[in-house]
């Protein structure tokens, strides 16, 4: 496995190495040795799995807040996406900043997500399988977001949105959160 640094110290794009032969390829998605020696999460308690039909859906931007912080390892299954984090933690010199990888089945790319990063991401084709690993139980009363054109962390989704569910579209400015928050 290879682990390509990120603009965040903390996040990384993870490429597996394929072991060729007739039969066609085997390759490790997951090692916890691997993930120890960068000092990067091993414990996983979920593995979940979501489907969008639509080319333009967007899915995101969420996280959960402490104490239910998690770690996310994403990958495409079938299909491809852009896949977008943005830092929520305020102490961080990279806050509010977001970056974009583009994960697809052909390129088989993984996503390592800290805590502390909201995460989201917007469909390229039609018939889209995501997988996700994630360290932590799914917590409602810790699950929030921001919304998918906040303007505190204006993302450039490639396409026009074709599908985005109420909850994504409703959450609050960051800004305005944070302050009633306080």
């Amino acid at each position: 496995m290879r682990f390509q640094a990120t603009r965040f110290t903390d996040a990384f794009l993870i490429e597996a190495e394929r072991a060729l032969d007739a039969r066609g390829y085997f390759m490790r998605t997951y090692c916890a040795r691997a993930f120890a020696e960068r000092g990067l999460e091993t414990t996983f308690v979920q593995d979940s799995t979501s489907f969008s039909k639509l080319r333009g859906t967007v899915r995101g931007m969420h996280f959960q807040k402490a104490p239910h912080e998690e770690v996310k390892v994403v990958r495409c299954l079938k299909g491809a996406i852009l896949d977008v984090i943005i830092d929520v933690r305020p102490t961080s010199w990279t806050f509010l900043q977001a970056q974009a990888f583009e994960l697809s089945a052909d390129n088989e790319r993984q996503l390592y997500i800290p805590k502390g990063f909201a995460h989201g991401f917007q469909t390229l084709v039609d018939d889209v399988l995501v997988g996700y690993m994630i360290s932590a139980y799914y917590a409602p009363e810790s699950a929030t977001g921001l919304r998918y054109d906040d303007p505190a962390c204006p993302i450039k989704w490639p396409l026009t949105i074709t599908e985005i569910n109420d909850k994504d579209r409703a959450w609050a400015d960051f800004a305005v959160d944070q302050r009633r928050s306080k």
